[in-house]
This record gives structure tokens, sequence and C-alpha cells, in this order.
């Protein structure tokens, strides 16, 4: 059948379906069914072009960026964590990693994450309060007390501080007798989307963006196998962004740090083959799916085009993904362990790298040692038991996998291409274009579920249970946050007097010329806290000469 008679059969089938040419299904208000989103109900060989003969580990990935994938080694399996006081964490960890977790991921406090020392005034009340309190070098080693920095892979959640928890861990290595070069890991070091999603900005951006590429540039010549960046649309996503935004603002990210590094002289291939990506993933399991398939087409084309990348390593877009925070309820907890599962499936087909999965509390509290065992077994059963592992890009080739993926990979380079039109992302990002956007989806989604037009069970629909009280599963033994607190401040206190003074103050005043002069400021930050200068300290020194940034 010519394509002029497969458009007419198609048209037809449609009509008698109660579809619109489009093969859209709406109902009697206009509002697209099921999903509530502008995509038809059926797809067929006639909606992509795509897919045939693209093999895995080549440009433009669309198959995923290794030849054999899951064939190879599984993901590695990173459950996140970060609890009040460094000893605390360190047994969760320990535990984690002796239930079978493959990697760490660290989450800090607020103070931490906003250059604040726990004694600072704007400290108190939250020392230890959404994850671990890290003030000095010390506190890190307390962190990873027992685990081997050479065999282990580290993730930090820290953006504004990075080149300083960076700095630290680094320090710990060197004074555990271990060349810093052996270290595995990534910190997110994602300014930019902190002005747009999560807020723990401390500079302005287009400093704190310079920060960010410095921190890249340390790591392609000290760090090898470090991860400097993780550009994140997880944030976006949880923000209320929908599955093009998340591409596509986190690309236009990418490509900001990208123009940043090549701007300070570095060749493109020399670094950007470490950089790596970090997304979210929501129930709509094909859609998901499609969405980490065009994020890597898109960025190949991106590379390549745009950036004049040679070395394919380069246009690989590697990433984490962690299932949605967003979508788990306190309303019937124990159906997030479904979704959960749906999401990490849909990590898992679509090619993910690495993978944390929420567990079913979450909404509720920090999880327990038994719900965060379930959510690691979620991803190990699906490792060894499911199969999908068995074949790489297990759903290539479908009607509907092939065409969302088309769908999305054109949509977000449109994006990309209105982001560039307002000057690139810091400028977009000054004129409140993404947050905008961000906020408009983010209402329409709140309606529709307020409406009723997006289900959600157990919270709008199949109802009938209250949601369970909150608990606090560490204040047992962690002790109070008063108390916690109070410890941790004590601590700190002693560390100072410990120091070389003299020393200490010479190298944060050796960070504050770095800055100024903005040439070196990593290698200051680094030498700063092996003179045991503290989180607040240096962060206070660069905000001296940067500035705090506060939206107009």
């Amino acid at each position: 059948m010519n394509d002029k008679g497969r458009d007419h059969d198609l048209q037809e089938f449609y009509r008698t379906a109660g579809a619109d040419s489009q093969g859209r299904l709406k109902d009697d208000e206009g509002h697209c069914l099921s999903t509530g989103e502008d995509m038809p109900f059926l797809f067929t060989e006639g909606d992509t072009a795509h897919g045939d003969g693209e093999l895995p580990g080549r440009p433009t990935y669309r198959r995923g960026v290794y030849p054999t994938m899951y064939r190879g080694r599984f993901w590695t399996m990173r459950q996140y964590a970060g609890f009040g006081t460094a000893e605390a964490t360190n047994r969760r960890f320990r535990y984690l990693l002796e239930q079978g977790q493959t990697g760490l991921s660290t989450a800090f406090d607020l103070p931490t994450q906003m250059g604040l020392d726990s004694d600072h005034a704007l400290a108190v009340g939250e020392v230890g309060r959404v994850g671990v309190a890290i003030d000095t070098v010390d506190d890190l080693d307390r962190v990873f007390e027992n685990i081997p920095l050479d065999q282990v892979s580290v993730s930090m959640t820290i953006n504004a501080t990075a080149p300083i928890l960076l700095a630290m861990l680094q320090v710990v290595a060197e004074e555990r007798g271990l060349d810093p070069s052996v270290l595995k890991g990534t910190t997110q070091n994602d300014i930019l989307k902190e002005y747009v999603a999560r807020g723990t900005y401390i500079y302005p951006p287009r400093p704190s963006l310079d920060l960010a590429a410095d921190l890249i540039a340390y790591c392609s010549k000290r760090l090898p196998k470090w991860n400097p960046i993780s550009i994140s649309g997880y944030h976006i996503r949880e923000a209320g962004s929908d599955s093009v935004q998340e591409v596509g603002f986190t690309l236009a990210d990418g490509l900001a740090y990208v123009q940043a590094a090549v701007d300070r002289g570095f060749d493109v291939d020399r670094f950007a083959p470490r950089l790596s990506f970090f997304f979210g993933c929501h129930n709509h399991l094909l859609e998901e799916v499609a969405k980490f398939r065009a994020a890597r087409v898109a960025w190949a084309t991106l590379m390549k085009e745009r950036m004049g990348a040679k070395d394919p390593r380069s246009m690989a877009l590697r990433f984490h993904t962690q299932t949605a925070g967003c979508s788990l309820t306190a309303q019937q907890p124990e159906n997030n362990v479904v979704r959960v599962t749906l999401q990490a499936l849909a990590a898992v087909l679509g090619g993910t790298q690495s993978l944390h999965t929420n567990a079913q509390d979450e909404a509720l509290s920090l999880p327990t040692e038994d719900t965060a065992r379930v959510a690691l077994r979620t991803q190990q059963i699906i490792a060894h038991e499911s199969h999908v592992t068995d074949f790489v890009d297990p759903l290539g080739g479908s009607y509907v996998v092939e065409a969302m993926t088309d769908r999305i990979v054109q949509s977000a380079l449109d994006l990309v291409d209105q982001v560039d039109g307002l000057g690139g992302m810091v400028a977009a990002i000054e004129k409140g274009f993404v947050q905008n956007r961000i906020e408009e989806t983010a209402y329409r989604h709140q309606q529709d579920l307020e409406a009723g037009r997006a289900r959600v069970v157990g919270m709008n629909c199949f109802t009938g249970e209250e949601p369970r009280g909150a608990t606090d599963p560490e204040d047992d033994e962690a002790g109070s946050l008063v108390e916690l607190e109070a410890s941790q401040i004590a601590r700190l206190g002693q560390f100072r007097k410990d120091r070389n003074e003299t020393e200490a103050q010479a190298a944060i005043d050796g960070v504050r010329e770095a800055a100024r002069e903005g040439v070196g400021v990593v290698e200051a930050v680094v030498e700063a806290v092996r003179r045991r200068a503290t989180v607040g300290e240096v962060s206070g020194a660069i905000e001296d000469v940067f500035g705090r940034f506060g939206p107009a």
C-alpha cells in the first residue's frame, strides 16, 4: 500500500474510533484522555523514519551508549542516603553495601549545601535535618570510615559548594595514602538548575557558572576517573516540568557548561567524555523509555553539530536515574512500591548507567533500613530475574517508542533553540523564561489532578485510607535534632582549636585572592581544606568576591 492509501485508511480508522485527525482521543471538554498529553493513541510504521540500522555504542546512541549494555555489566545501584551525623550516615552506607549496593550517594544538610557552618545563625534548626552535616574534612572522613574509596564509586549531591566537598574528599583520600586519581564518582555541580528548580544557590549565576566550569577543568587534569558534573533534569522534572522540558532545559544547561569550559581554552574532547547527566523517571513507562533514548540522540547531535566534538565519547550521554519523588503518595504508601518498580523498569529499558530507587515511605519520612532494602531489592530483581537485561534496547523498533523518541528529540531541540535565541541558558534564567515555562506546566498538571483528569491511585481515586502519621526513623539513632546540632557545633569548635590558625587563615585568603583573579580557584580551595578551613570559611571567602545572589 502506498503512503496515500495508508494515510486514508488511518484517517478512516481514527474517525470510526472516535479520534480526531491526529489520532487523539478527547473528552467532551476537549481534554486529551488517558495521560492528558497531546499524543495519538496509535503509532504505525509511518510515524518513524529512524531506528533501522542504528547500533548501540555508536553515535547517536539511540540504542544505548555501550555496545553490550547490561550484558557487559549492570548499572550502578546507588541508593541516596544522608542522616544527621557522619556516623549515622556511615552506618547506613555500610549496611547498603552489605546488601549488595554497588555505589554510594550522599545527601547533605541545607547548611552544607548553602555554604554555612553549623554554628552560623542561619543554620539553627537545619543542622542534619535533610542530610548529613559536613563542616570539616574530618566530618567527611567519618562519613567514609572503613569504606575503601579506591574501590567504591561515590556520588555527592552538592552544587554551590561542590568544589569544597570534592576538595574534602580528595584530602581524605590523600591522608589515607591514596592517589586522588583513583577516586571514582560524581559531584552534581549543576548550579544553573538551582536557580530554576531547587534554590540552593549562593553566588550570582554567571560567576557560579564559571566556578562549575573551573571544577570541570580541574577534574580533567587531576581526577581523570571523576565525573565533575551531573547535569540534572531530575530537579527540573520534580519542579513540575514535562518530559520534553526536562530534556530540553537539561541539555541547554549542558551546552552552557561545555561552552564555559571551551571559553577557558579547553578542547571539548578533553573533558566532555567525563560529563554525566541525571534524570527523573515517572510512571508513563513507554514515554520515559523514549525520553532517555531521545536525550542521547539530542545530546549527540548538539555536541557534534554545535560544539564540534570529534571523539564519539564526547557525544555519549551517560546518565543516572532516580525514580520520581514527586510521584510518591502519603496516602496508601505501599502503592509506592509498584510505582517505583515501574519507574525503575523504565530506566533500565531506557539504558540508564546508574539508578536510585525511592523507598515506599519517603513521602512520610526518611526511609528505614527495611524500606531502603526493599528499594534496593527492586533493582536487584529487575537485574537478575526479569531478563530484560539480556537484550540491548529491548523496546527498540517499537512503533510507539520510536515515534515518541523522534517527537521528544525534535521538541527538545526546538526548546534548546528557544533558549539560544534568548542568549543562552544564563540569560534565559535571568529573564525568567525557564522558570515561567516550568511553572505553567506544573500549574496545568495540578489543575488536572484536582479535576481528576490525571488519576493517582489512592490519592484522588480508589481512596479509602487516611495518610499515615510521619515518623523520623533516624531520630532515635542520631539523637534529637537539638542534641545533634549542639554536638556538631561543639565538634566544629574543637576542630578550629586544634588547627594551625595562621596557616588556615592564610589559605582562606588564598581562596579569596584566586576568586578575585579568576585563576586557580579550585586549587586554592583544595589547599584551604588541607589547612583545615571549614565549608563556611571557604564559601565565605568566595562570597566576599562574587557576592550573594537573591532573586529580584
